[in-house]
């Protein structure tokens, strides 16, 4: 399918695929100017970034087109809604670009680009001018590491680390192989589906991935599809490209409203993740993100689709998790009946809530954990001072 104005290279793509970057919504000409002046707003706030490949994925003749909803601006992004650090990552911020907040696994925001700009981004303070959380220079972060030999977990993120250089993004892997207690390197990327070339390419970035992805200590894609449309012949061929050279890759991706909130959309991802060897991992539920107003799902009608999409398919296509990522913990969703909602910590940032089950009383308006009103018989004190802190509503 050729796209007005962008004529997409998925068919006749060859490996060594260069995508056009494109920055600004005027050099999209299938967004109708009276559009563009209202969107171009929404773009002076949160950032837009796209491509020429992942732009020609979208059907512009259909207004709900999901690739449009996930990389197009939306007026309604400037509601005033959440806050734009959701899940206080500021308080598990333990050095310039650090993270630390479970015991054995720390972040890395070694990058403050992507290779586009998801609306629906948790992290869209990042890329904001006045934001300096991200570091190019990670040594103030391998020193922690370093110190620290209960850390055996790092995930590189930002940002996207393969929007890098391969030299720098090669220095920084090799330096963390040479710290003994971390066993497994995390690359949080969605560059797989905006730009599958960064890899089919790149001949030294698959010779990195081959050198430091060990039978003893491997590194893992956290890929990040969000549609099954995304998984093109080019995007198919970078995860094989990926697994030949020694990664392990799994998904993982945020429940988004008029995006992949269907079952049948979800299973249909799942079931061909799995076929490619990128089986689903986790589903987020969307953060009270400042602008992610029109994207969030609420929690019971996420779980609902959730559970029916694991009633289909293969069980490797089935092995997700649904969680929150809350401030304090990674909150898995178990169940939801009629009355109540049942969660637990999966992970958790304090040690007495790790595995802690939780029931709420049900309510079908509610999106986030602190919307949530403990069950009778049953509390909820996830602060380490025991008070109850409703950040969702700050």
């Amino acid at each position: 399918m050729v796209i007005r104005g962008v004529v997409p290279q998925v068919a006749t793509a060859t490996a060594d695929q260069r995508v056009r970057y494109i920055r600004a919504l005027d050099k999209i000409p299938n967004i109708p100017p009276e559009d563009r002046a209202i969107l171009e707003k929404v773009t002076e706030k949160f950032v837009f970034r796209a491509n020429d490949y992942y732009l020609g994925l979208i059907d512009w003749d259909d207004p709900n087109d999901p690739i449009k909803q996930l990389i197009i601006p939306r007026k309604e992004e400037l509601n005033e809604w959440g806050n734009l650090d959701a899940s206080n990552e500021q308080s598990v911020t333990v050095a310039h670009g650090v993270q630390h907040k479970y015991p054995d696994t720390v972040l890395l925001l070694c990058n403050e680009v992507c290779g586009a700009y998801c609306r629906y981004c948790f992290r869209k303070r990042l890329f904001m001018d006045e934001n300096d959380e991200v570091t190019n220079d990670v040594s103030t972060g391998l020193a922690y590491i370093r110190e620290n030999p209960q850390i055996s977990n790092v995930l590189l993120t930002g940002g996207d680390p393969l929007l890098m250089s391969t030299r720098r993004l090669t220095e920084i892997i090799a330096a963390l192989r040479e710290i003994p207690h971390v066993k497994i390197i995390r690359l949080g990327s969605k560059m797989p589906a905006f730009d599958p070339w960064r890899v089919l390419r790149d001949e030294e970035l698959q010779k990195t991935f081959r050198t430091y992805s060990t039978k003893e200590k491997r590194i893992y894609l956290m890929a990040h599809f969000d549609h099954p449309r995304e998984l093109t012949k080019p995007a198919i061929d970078g995860i094989a490209c990926c697994l030949k050279n020694g990664l392990i890759c799994v998904n993982q991706c945020p429940l988004i409203k008029g995006i992949n909130d269907d079952p049948d959309v979800l299973a249909e991802m799942y079931e061909e993740l799995s076929n490619i060897g990128c089986p689903p991992y986790y589903l987020f539920q969307g953060r009270p993100t400042a602008g992610n107003e029109p994207y969030e799902t609420p929690l019971v009608r996420g779980w609902e689709i959730f559970n029916e999409t694991i009633r289909r398919g293969s069980g490797l296509a089935c092995r997700a998790r649904f969680v929150m990522s809350h401030e304090t913990g990674k909150v898995e969703v178990l169940a939801i009946d009629d009355n109540y909602i049942f969660l637990r910590y999966h992970r958790a940032k304090h040690a007495h809530l790790r595995g802690k089950l939780m029931v709420f009383k049900r309510d079908d308006s509610a999106y986030w954990l602190d919307q949530l009103e403990p069950a009778d018989g049953f509390e909820y004190t996830p602060f380490s001072e025991g008070e109850y802190c409703n950040i969702a509503a700050d």
